[in-house]
């Protein structure tokens, strides 16, 4: 019977732990699991030592906060595998948790995966020799990551991402409207600030704004905002009736991909929703603010220009990313409207998505489950 230690943070690691455990049991029925787990990974029978949402922590100012609290879990999920060694530990995202914890594991004798490539390539290239020590294969979600790690001399397999699979190529605009009660004569601006609480309190009130200064001068327009939660709607809710009640603004509870769907232009955070807009084909415009001391550190470790999913996964930025006192009302509301008044750009970025939708499906959970059974021998 084979072991697996698996440890995910947030939704987005749940998602991928969720799709690795049913590959591998696909090949390896007997398989156990146990780690740190979201919803969807312990509805695939994974035992959760910790729930996944202990780690789900952004920024370098908002971890030193929590810095002991994490430390003793990790401190306790090291006790336990090294106690109790799984066959094999795949460490999911969360790289300044994980890569610790793999660290420790490997030095154990324990084979060790980390999944989803930390950002080296794009700010602390450094920590690519704290990779090495703590990593026996690397698995990518980006081809790019891939030819970064193979000049590093790190094992490492592009496996594709698990989205590019999920997401259809083909995706109905005027049946997610009227799925979603959505007005058909009017353009849709969706309206996504983000799934954790600091970024919808940073956000909101910009997302609003920019919604306030676009209506104005548009007043066709109707917008619509998904929450993951009922904590993220009632941020927004109440920051929308402080700031602008009478703006037409339809809140929806969950279904951000139909939100999606049905808009005619995407105003979002960055992050993992940046690539679900790209692969189901919508226009976006991308911002995001930091604490302002998380931003500083930011400014003097990062050594790309570019952040936002779309603009890393091609030669030249595709779409508008503002950040910090760039994200402004104004800025935003222009590059949306920009969108809204100039269908044949449109129609050419669209083109740039599916190809990049092409490239990324790649069967992932399939490829991700082979390349962790190849390591120990039984693929």
């Amino acid at each position: 019977m084979l072991r697996v230690g698996i440890v995910a943070g947030e939704a987005s690691g749940d998602l991928l732990g969720a799709g690795l455990i049913q590959a591998i049991k696909s090949r390896e029925p007997d398989t156990l699991f146990e780690g740190i787990a979201g919803p969807r990974m312990i509805e695939q029978g994974c035992t959760a030592l910790f729930p996944s949402e202990k780690l789900a922590v952004m920024g370098i100012v908002e971890v030193l906060g929590h810095y002991l609290h994490l430390r003793n879990i990790r401190s306790q999920v090291i006790r336990h595998f090294v106690n109790n060694p799984p066959d094999v530990f795949v460490g999911i995202d969360s790289p300044d948790f994980n890569l610790g914890l793999e660290t420790r594991l490997k030095a154990a004798g324990i084979p060790t995966v980390h999944y989803v490539s930390p950002s080296v390539w794009a700010w602390r290239e450094y920590r690519v020799h704290k990779i090495r020590k703590a990593v026996g294969l690397m698995l990518t979600l980006f081809p790019f990551e891939e030819e970064f790690y193979r000049k590093h001399h790190i094992p490492v397999r592009f496996v594709g991402h698990p989205l590019a699979d999920m997401i259809s190529f083909e995706n109905n605009p005027r049946d997610a409207r009227a799925s979603l009660g959505l007005p058909a004569d009017k353009v849709i601006i969706g309206l996504l600030p983000g799934s954790r609480t600091t970024e919808m309190r940073r956000l909101a009130g910009l997302f609003i704004q920019t919604a306030m200064w676009c209506h104005e001068r548009r007043p066709e327009l109707h917008f619509a905002a998904p929450f993951v939660n009922t904590n993220m709607r009632e941020i927004f809710e109440q920051t929308h009736k402080q700031l602008a009640p009478g703006l037409p603004i339809t809140l929806v509870d969950g279904r951000s991909r139909e939100v999606m769907t049905a808009a005619d232009v995407v105003l979002l955070a960055s992050g993992t929703a940046t690539l679900e807009a790209m692969l189901l084909n919508r226009p976006m415009v991308v911002a995001y603010r930091l604490a302002p001391l998380t931003y500083w550190i930011a400014r003097r470790l990062v050594k790309i220009n570019r952040y936002s999913l779309p603009n890393l996964l091609t030669s030249r930025p595709l779409v508008p990313e503002f950040i910090q006192d760039m994200a402004s009302p104004e800025n935003l509301g222009k590059a949306i409207l920009e969108y809204v008044d100039s269908p044949s750009s449109v129609e050419a970025l669209t083109e740039q998505f599916d190809h990049m939708h092409h490239v990324l499906r790649q069967h992932a959970n399939e490829n991700a489950a082979q390349a962790v059974l190849a390591l120990l021998g039984r693929a």
